[in-house]
């Protein structure tokens, strides 16, 4: 699980991708569920956190501080 750490505005990848194409995602809402923004359309999804993690693969971009 230690793959699995996420922050705000990070892009991510899923296992699944985005009907648009994209498999790029930016986290921009924490909190007990966890928003996400498509980079390819701009469609954003609202997950609970549990699921989120499961469905996510990999961290491709760290946020800047």
């Amino acid at each position: 699980m230690v793959d699995k750490e996420f922050e705000l505005n990070d892009v991510v990848q899923m296992k699944k991708q985005h009907p648009c194409g994209e498999n790029r995602w930016q986290i921009i809402r924490m909190g007990m569920d966890i928003r996400i923004k498509c980079l390819g359309c701009g469609h954003s999804v609202m997950l609970p956190r549990k699921e989120f993690s499961r469905k996510m693969k990999k961290v491709l971009e760290k946020a800047e501080k």
